[in-house]
């Protein structure tokens, strides 16, 4: 199996921790973590692709593991508007030439805002797990979602916020017991990766990100021209693929129905049987091979 090697490079804000497989492939792939996760995420589809022939890069997102601020002054927003100007420069950084961006989760959200910010930055498009729009302030909500979100209010709270700070690793390891089947991870691999929320700044980003996101905090400033844009939900045409299991315990498979009005290019929606919210874990082949699948790298 293919392994990885660390690098760093630096955008207008961070100075970016980031794995790379394969790096004379032909193509280029870049990963981006969900929340609570990190970037060994990618662990089992990072070499697939690589295999196949992408060099594979994935970026520590702000706020974990060797990921830092290059200022202390500029504010920690975990807003979304900022993962996706974060994914824009680290691509303009490296000099990437529209690479395939594939996110889960946080990452999702962060792959689709930056096609919406700057239109033709990737080849393709995978959103994993999460719908386009649905980070959206005036979106409609379920009661059963609302419920799922337990977690985006309780934050909000003092005693919310006093328990993550206290124990970041027992929070987000509620996260994994409840989002996904029964015995989809090992304790292993479950501290391995909590490692990452071990960055300074993980809280506050984890909590500016959800309080902004329902409108309780105010965002930064820097990023405002960003939010006017995404005020109105951006028309994207880069190919996309939506991948989401049906046994998501966050993200019910009904939030990312009907999303294809959204999309002027080619745009594909696959429901994975018995996955939760983790499919490039818990599934990794599969996801792998939708991937290279809608890139047009196997039949």
């Amino acid at each position: 199996m293919i392994a990885p090697s660390y690098h760093r490079t630096s955008t207008s804000l961070l100075n970016v921790e980031y794995l790379e497989w394969n790096p004379e492939g032909q193509h280029t792939a870049v990963l981006v973590h969900g929340w609570p996760d990190s970037v060994r995420t990618w662990f089992e589809v990072a070499p697939i692709l690589a295999v196949a022939g992408f060099r594979v890069l994935a970026p520590s997102v702000r706020g974990y593991a060797g990921t830092q601020f290059l200022s202390p002054d500029t504010p920690r927003s975990g807003q979304l508007s900022a993962l996706g100007r974060d994914l824009i420069e680290f691509v303009e950084a490296l000099q990437l030439d529209q690479p395939l961006l594939v996110g889960h989760d946080w990452g999702a959200r962060a792959v689709a805002i930056a096609a919406g910010l700057h239109s033709g930055i990737g080849s393709h498009l995978v959103m994993i797990s999460v719908g386009y729009g649905t980070n959206t302030l005036g979106q409609p909500l379920s009661l059963e979602q609302a419920k799922n979100y337990w977690y985006h209010w309780y934050m909000d709270t003092p005693i919310g916020r006093k328990s993550l700070a206290e124990d970041r690793n027992a929070f987000a390891r509620i996260m994994w017991d409840t989002w996904a089947p029964p015995g989809w991870f090992d304790e292993q691999e479950f501290a391995a990766t909590a490692e990452a929320f071990d960055n300074p700044d993980w809280v506050e980003i984890v909590t500016h990100s959800y309080r902004h996101r329902w409108g309780l905090v105010a965002g930064d400033p820097a990023y405002d021209a960003d939010e006017k844009l995404l005020s109105v939900l951006p028309v994207l045409d880069t190919p996309t693929l939506v991948l989401h299991g049906d046994a998501d315990g966050v993200n019910p498979i009904y939030s990312s129905e009907g999303k294809e009005r959204w999309f002027t290019g080619p745009y594909q929606r696959k429901v994975m049987q018995g996955i939760g919210h983790f499919p490039q874990r818990e599934s990794s082949h599969s996801v792998a091979d939708e991937i290279l699948k809608f890139c047009g790298l196997r039949s």
